[in-house]
């Protein structure tokens, strides 16, 4: 692989920094966009990283919300990796502010520099299955989501993030079609866990491993079903897409589905009474009534509770050539880690 100059947006993130890490391993000129560059602490693992590798590291200052803000730092760049969007899912107050404007205009804004630019030839961006369906009862009779599939259900009322990520893939898909000079690959991963590379607990992947683990569900979890990807795999699937000439369109990077209870019970046996793990489920109706209180709304519960859901994640494992961590895997390492990091304070 030739040394290329490459752009990760959001380059501190808990994906983010897993691609930088790779591109660096693999002796990449790197440049990431921060929204602080004088808080070092922030990228200060990938300022280390630098140091142990045969790649360079590059830091520019951007915000997703200014106009222009990222010209300089993809001026130069073959290659761009835009993963900085908002991640919450619940305790949204003002989506359109928290959420939904971030990803659109920050789309928007990296793409506007990236055509500004003579020298962008891919666009890798970071999307979500949250963009390829809104809720869990969507499945219905299908065998399962696949890439072709869209989210046409959720709203900034519902579903707010999915709908954030649904408006900037599209955004992304016709500022590409209006243009000759980049390619866009879109990567749309489901819920991402694993080990990070930070001491950082602000990221909602993390957040929710350590809500089984501190015994905010001690009491137990519903009745749902998720996609689930270890963020190492996530990162291997963005940067294969990225140097691929083969790749193109959309990619589904999901190693499996799992149940909230399977999580709690995969946990108990790599971690046996370790931790005040959930161990039932709660009633569909019972989560209805008291969902409001831990952010859900109750159409969320109505139409995700007891639904299956399954994704076909073929093409990643055909083109991108992936090969999957399984749950046991990700958790153990996720915890591993969280542990070393001394994140664990909390749960007994």
């Amino acid at each position: 692989m030739n040394k290329q100059t490459v752009l990760v947006t959001g380059g501190s993130g808990y994906l983010a920094s897993w691609i930088v890490n790779d591109l660096l391993e693999l002796g990449h000129d790197v440049r990431i966009t921060v929204r602080n560059q004088a808080n070092r602490r922030k990228y200060e693992h990938l300022l280390k990283r630098e140091q142990e590798t045969s790649g360079t590291l590059t830091v520019f200052e951007a915000d997703l919300l200014r106009e222009g803000s990222f010209d300089e730092a993809v001026e130069g760049c073959s290659l761009v990796f835009h993963t900085a969007s908002p991640f919450t899912i619940a305790g949204i107050k003002n989506p359109q502010e928290e959420l939904i404007q971030p990803a659109v205009q920050g789309t928007l804004n990296v793409l506007n520099a990236v055509n500004q630019s003579d020298t962008v030839r891919r666009v890798v961006q970071t999307s979500s299955v949250a963009a390829i369906y809104g809720d869990n009862c969507e499945l219905k009779n299908k065998e399962a989501f696949t890439e072709a599939d869209w989210n046409e259900t959720s709203t900034s009322s519902h579903q707010p993030y999915s709908f954030s990520k649904t408006l900037a893939e599209k955004e992304a898909v016709k500022m590409g079609r209006e243009q000759n000079q980049w390619d866009l690959i879109r990567i749309n991963p489901s819920l991402v866990l694993g080990p990070s590379l930070t001491r950082r607990k602000d990221s909602t992947s993390i957040a929710a491993i350590l809500s089984f683990l501190d015994g905010s569900y001690q009491m137990g979890v519903p009745d749902y079903t998720t996609g689930f990807v270890d963020v190492r795999d996530v990162a291997t699937a963005e940067i294969t897409a990225g140097f691929s000439e083969s790749a193109a369109g959309r990619y589904i990077v999901s190693a499996g589905e799992t149940s909230l209870i399977r999580i709690a019970e995969t946990l108990e046996t790599i971690f046996p009474a370790r931790f005040p793990l959930p161990k039932r489920v709660i009633p569909k109706l019972l989560f209805w009534l008291v969902g409001p209180h831990y952010g859900f709304t109750r159409k969320v519960v109505s139409r995700n509770a007891g639904y299956p859901l399954r994704f076909n994640n073929r093409r990643s494992i055909d083109e991108l050539g992936i090969t999957y961590h399984n749950l046991t895997e990700i958790l153990h390492d996720q915890v591993e880690q969280l542990a070393h990091d001394g994140l664990l304070d909390q749960a007994k």
